[in-house]
């Protein structure tokens, strides 16, 4: 049974079996495979959003490749049956009573917590981009509204500086910044437009990409397309009406300069922080991120909360690839725990995908787990992810779509059975 705000399923006596913090991709999942290990638990998914996003699809909408509509559904037809939906914001959490408290007063009860909120962008953490956003030609793919705007921007530059940035880690899919320059550089590749555009591509990291496996490939397209890589340059102020952008340069003694560049079109990707109810709770390490062991996703000293999803701090890639794996490991050990057996013993290995979409029609399969060790999920004569293919496009735009909604979010976990310790 769903139930909204007004229900009397959070009355503060009752006490829920699980209560999910979060309605987006971990936490739906993890509602899901926990009814599938136990069919008769008390969940509670505590969720303000009315609307659920596939958000993987933004970049291909800023391609042209999706509609944006086909990547957004009601939140109330995810919500797997049986689980009880609050529509409500958490406000704060008090591990020593088992309860969080929501904006509005009320308090919800558990015997199991589990946080998955998600991260914040930080669209105010750069100098003027908030009010320029959606208008002259600043962009980003992370925003349902503004993927869209990018494909608009692209179709009409034909000549010009066309600018993209990335922020500092941790960032969700840590290849989407370049996603968006690859796609489209292929677009004007293909009209006989880029000889007319520059591409410049300011990256706040050290290096093209996380994974040095993936960089020969990747450094390939940056050669093709004729990119300005800029390593190691931070946004740090826009003017839209002026079409320009500062980055902030640091060298190899730490040393700091502005660089001032005009663009055209300007696709930005904003830091990224754990929310501020997260990073002002007793859940939080030094850094604001939700704190839990890498392997259990326990939290390291509240025994009774696990955590999965963006908002935690394990240092694997912030990808829905990654919510896959996270999701049964929760679950199974959170099951374990209400059936009363011992210390929770399935374990994450830091799985994550990034399908880098060097072109329309091809892509390099990036996956990978803690420590950059590289996690393929199929043989290398079917995808090889160290090289560009056609069949992990095929992957991309025609099966994880409907995987993600009709295998993950339900339960099903092809691909995603937890390991454990032994």
């Amino acid at each position: 049974m769903q139930t909204n705000s007004s229900a009397s399923a959070q009355s503060n006596d009752a006490i829920h079996d699980v209560v999910i913090v979060g309605g987006g991709s971990a936490g739906i999942t993890l509602a899901a495979s926990l009814l599938q290990r136990k069919a008769n638990a008390d969940i509670v998914i505590i969720e303000p959003a009315a609307v659920h996003y596939y958000q993987p699809g933004w970049t291909l909408v800023g391609a042209g490749v999706f509609n944006a509509d086909y990547t957004a559904r009601p939140m109330a037809s995810v919500i797997p049956p049986g689980t009880q939906w609050i529509q409500a914001s958490v406000t704060t959490f008090d591990p020593s009573n088992h309860s969080v408290t929501l904006s509005d007063g009320r308090v919800v009860r558990y015997k199991k917590l589990v946080v998955a909120p998600g991260l914040k962008l930080n669209w105010d953490g750069i100098e003027g981009l908030s009010e320029t956003l959606g208008k002259n030609g600043v962009t980003s793919n992370y925003r349902y509204d503004l993927a869209p705007y990018t494909w608009e921007l692209v179709q009409t530059l034909g000549k010009g500086r066309a600018v993209f940035s990335q922020p500092p880690m941790p960032i969700k899919c840590a290849g989407a910044p370049q996603k968006a320059l690859y796609l489209s550089a292929d677009y004007w590749t293909k009209r006989n437009q880029l000889k007319d555009i520059q591409i410049d591509f300011f990256n706040s990291a050290p290096a093209l990409f996380g994974v040095k496996d993936y960089v020969p490939a990747l450094m390939e397209y940056i050669k093709k397309y004729n990119v300005n890589l800029c390593l190691q340059h931070t946004l740090t102020k826009v003017d839209g009406p002026a079409r320009k952008a500062w980055f902030t340069k640091v060298d190899a003694d730490g040393n700091k300069t502005t660089i001032e560049t005009d663009f055209d079109m300007l696709h930005v990707v904003p830091p990224q922080i754990a929310p501020d109810f997260i990073r002002n709770s007793p859940l939080a390490d030094a850094a604001g991120w939700v704190d839990v062991d890498p392997g259990t996703l326990r939290h390291k000293t509240l025994p009774d909360i696990y955590g999965l999803g963006d908002a935690t701090n394990t240092t694997n890639a912030k990808t829905a690839a990654a919510v896959r794996k996270q999701a049964p490991v929760v679950a199974h050990n959170v099951v374990k725990e209400l059936n009363g057996l011992a210390y929770p013993d399935a374990i994450y290995d830091g799985y994550g995908s990034c399908p880098l979409t060097v072109e329309r029609g091809k892509i390099v399969l990036a996956e990978f787990g803690y420590g950059g060790k590289l996690l393929p999920t199929f043989p290398l004569w079917f995808i090889n992810g160290l090289r560009p293919s056609r069949l992990a496009w095929l992957l991309k735009e025609r099966i994880l779509p409907p995987l993600y909604w009709k295998i993950m979010l339900q339960g099903r976990e092809w691909l995603a059975r937890p390991k454990n310790f032994s």
